[in-house]
């Protein structure tokens, strides 16, 4: 019990880390808290002008996740630990310790978790945002149609049932985390990469 939550700890600080505030800081560019969404998350980094900078917030973001992930995975936690490190990791980037639990909404963190733990479902999952941001150009609704596709994918893969509930609980975080973009989508306010 203390091994598992010392490792559900870790997972959770891990997944804290804000890539965005991070590279922000390293690049010398304007905090993304402070433009924008004031999230700190690619798509909003991606408005300070620097793409590398976005490039580097998404990929931070996504392989903390993973890395933390496969290792668990590698050293044989049962799968109920796993899911519970699964979103360890998310609710630490979603919640962060480090910044008064005001993260990102998760999006780039969930890749990452399916990443290591299906790498076709991420891939589906992947493409699918790629298809609806390519159509709408709208981040936030190719990540909800994304987030909503990933438990269905899931049961069609024949995943197991921690797997499966895993996706469950992180489209929900996603959905939850969304909500504000939902609603301005609906009034058609939502702030999109249409040129």
């Amino acid at each position: 019990m203390i091994n598992q939550f010392f490792i559900i700890s870790i997972a959770y600080l891990i997944g804290s880390l804000s890539f965005g505030i991070i590279t922000s800081k390293i690049l010398n560019i304007s905090d993304p808290r402070t433009i924008g969404s004031k999230n700190p998350g690619a798509t909003n980094v991606m408005r300070t002008g620097n793409k590398l900078a976005a490039i580097l917030t998404l990929f931070g973001d996504i392989f903390k996740a993973t890395i933390v992930v496969k290792i668990v995975i590698f050293f044989g936690l049962n799968d109920l630990e796993i899911m519970q490190v699964c979103l360890a990791v998310l609710v630490g980037h979603i919640y962060p310790v480090y910044y008064k639990f005001k993260g990102g909404k998760g999006v780039a963190t969930a890749l990452g978790i399916l990443l290591a733990i299906n790498w076709i479902l991420a891939l589906s999952v992947i493409c699918i945002w790629l298809v609806i941001f390519s159509i709408w150009k709208y981040s936030s609704l190719a990540a909800i149609i994304a987030s909503l596709s990933a438990p269905i994918i899931s049961y069609f893969l024949n995943d197991t049932s921690y797997i499966f509930l895993t996706n469950i609980l992180i489209t929900i975080l996603i959905i939850f985390n969304h909500r504000e973009n939902i609603k301005n989508l609906i009034k058609g306010i939502e702030p999109s990469f249409k040129k």
